[in-house]
């Protein structure tokens, strides 16, 4: 089973997630480390495709602070690994049909960083109301049920 490094929970309550991808990304030495050490954040990061290439923008993952002399940039745009049917597919549903490109989660796959990439429509705030709405009846729902097996006893 992959373990998570890091989640984008954001994602999926401002956009309707439509299809996944699993793409691998290239990573630089540091960011490894840095990214082994728990300094990955997507929570504002976006994919965007540029010339046949898929890449990852705004994914912060910390400068490494026990490394020599090189550096990388906390932001700089990093390129994900995808079949090129995967990037037809992709190109096809974002440019159009105006879909957006969104990491879900950075997690490990046999020591190396994956990325799961959402194909997803954003959400309108009446949408993020009826989930949230969803959520609570749901909750209200099992504590019912709980409360009711508790007494059955």
């Amino acid at each position: 089973m992959a373990e998570d490094i890091v989640t984008n929970r954001g994602a999926l309550r401002n956009y309707h997630i439509l299809e996944r991808f699993e793409a691998g990304i290239a990573l630089k030495g540091t960011e490894i480390k840095s990214i082994r050490d728990g300094f990955a954040n997507i929570q504002n990061a976006f994919a965007r495709i540029d010339d046949g290439e898929v890449f990852l923008h705004n994914a912060d993952i910390q400068p490494y602070a026990k490394a020599s002399h090189e550096q990388h940039l906390p932001k700089r745009p990093r390129k994900l690994l995808l079949h090129r049917r995967e990037i037809d597919k992709l190109f096809g549903m974002v440019a159009i049909k105006g879909l957006a490109l969104v990491p879900l989660r950075f997690y490990w796959k046999k020591d190396r960083v994956k990325v799961e990439l959402g194909v997803g429509k954003g959400k309108d705030s009446i949408d993020k109301r009826q989930d949230i709405k969803k959520r609570t009846d749901d909750r209200e729902t099992q504590r019912e049920i709980s409360r009711f097996q508790k007494g059955k006893k």
